[in-house]
């Protein structure tokens, strides 16, 4: 496990989660422990890839051949037994980006589109700049986890358009079991409701945990679903940009594409395409190794704030981020994550920033070396313990 013990130097990188600090967190003395990124290497194969293309100095337009679609296809069989065909996919530089032509494409203006909080930042913007509706459908939190309520869904479904599902869940960690997937996609049926998956998370899987593409459930349910994955956050490969839609209705695909095409994003850097082909093709070693630490993290993080402070953690079935409910420090909002940046000199996620539901959470990236990760416990006991 040395690849995931070295301590990467990121500052002056043009790194976002490093070098942004002063803007983001008006301070530069906290360990950022926040955006989604890792602090590791990305695998052997996908740099060594990326060098030889490096070397060879031409980096002219670069065509999505049937050799990259079909690592992609040999990943999703392989990893989710999810039979996929190739004329079902459509490239895009982000999940994020998806997520917009989706909205953009198969909604119209002040439709409805339904979302599960507290939940992913991104997803308020992607629907309220398109001016359609948000309509929630909050997650219960009781005994230490969440879980879906159904009849709120059921009720709320009745006067939305679409959905968009986190799956896995970010921030809060789940992985949707079969059972709560086939009550989502009848209730979609039912209600006639487009369904945009957002699965960029669904390798990152703890043991005895595991993904299910919804659309893998069922025909029925495959034709009302766009999912969005991508190899971003599985392999570290944000940066360069390179994700894929899978859709296998072929009336909203031709929607989607044409979206695409109106906006001139028909083609991906040369970099991210390559990056995606070796990692799905040559990173599977890297991957499993990759989840073995982060289970050791999650157990380390769980044992060290549960026995220190009073804090309690939110044990993640999929992501690298951990859900830290603080509601024990009396802090809201904004006061929580001064509380986090000036005392315990800490870079972490507010939760607020999903939901009025997080406002007493916070949200950290453990995707780092062990020696960092227990540099921000040890920061974060440190000053909970001095309250």
């Amino acid at each position: 496990m040395t690849q995931f013990n070295t301590i990467h130097q990121r500052k002056n990188t043009k790194s976002i989660k490093w070098d942004a600090l002063q803007d983001i967190f008006q301070a530069d003395d906290i360990l950022p422990m926040w955006v989604a990124d890792m602090d590791f290497s990305a695998p052997q194969p996908v740099l060594d890839t990326l060098s030889k293309r490096i070397q060879h100095g031409i980096f002219g337009y670069t065509m999505i051949d049937q050799e990259v679609k079909e690592s992609i296809v040999n990943w999703l069989e392989r990893r989710h037994q999810w039979g996929i065909q190739t004329d079902w996919l459509t490239f895009s530089p982000g999940v994020v980006t998806s997520l917009h032509m989706a909205v953009q494409a198969l909604t119209n203006p002040k439709d409805k589109v339904l979302i599960q909080t507290p939940v992913y930042t991104p997803f308020y913007q992607v629907i309220e700049s398109h001016d359609r509706e948000i309509v929630k459908n909050p997650l219960i939190y009781e005994n230490g986890t969440y879980h879906i309520d159904f009849v709120d869904l059921d009720e709320k479904l009745k006067e939305a358009k679409a959905f968009i599902l986190c799956s896995p869940h970010n921030p809060v960690g789940r992985v949707w079991r079969q059972d709560e997937l086939i009550k989502i996609a009848t209730l979609c049926e039912k209600h006639d409701v487009l369904l945009f998956s957002d699965e960029i998370h669904a390798d990152l899987i703890y043991p005895n945990h595991k993904h299910i593409p919804i659309a893998s459930l069922s025909k029925e349910m495959s034709m009302r679903t766009i999912t969005c994955m991508s190899p971003s956050k599985t392999f570290n490969l944000a940066g360069l940009q390179a994700s894929y839609i899978v859709t296998e209705n072929p009336s909203l695909k031709e929607k989607i594409d044409a979206s695409f095409q109106k906006q001139g994003l028909s083609l991906l850097n040369t970099m991210g395409t390559l990056a995606m082909e070796a990692a799905y093709s040559h990173g599977e070693a890297w991957l499993d190794e990759l989840r073995n630490v982060l289970t050791e993290h999650v157990h380390y993080v769980i044992e060290t704030l549960e026995a220190e402070t009073d804090l309690r953690v939110i044990r993640p079935e999929g992501t690298y981020l951990v859900w830290v409910d603080c509601q024990s420090l009396g802090l809201k909002g904004e006061a929580l994550q001064q509380f986090m940046i000036e005392k315990a000199k800490v870079g972490l996620n507010a939760g607020f920033g999903y939901g009025i539901e997080g406002e007493q959470f916070m949200r950290i990236n453990i995707a780092c070396p062990r020696e960092t990760l227990e540099e921000g416990m040890k920061r974060i006991v440190a000053a909970v313990q001095s309250r």
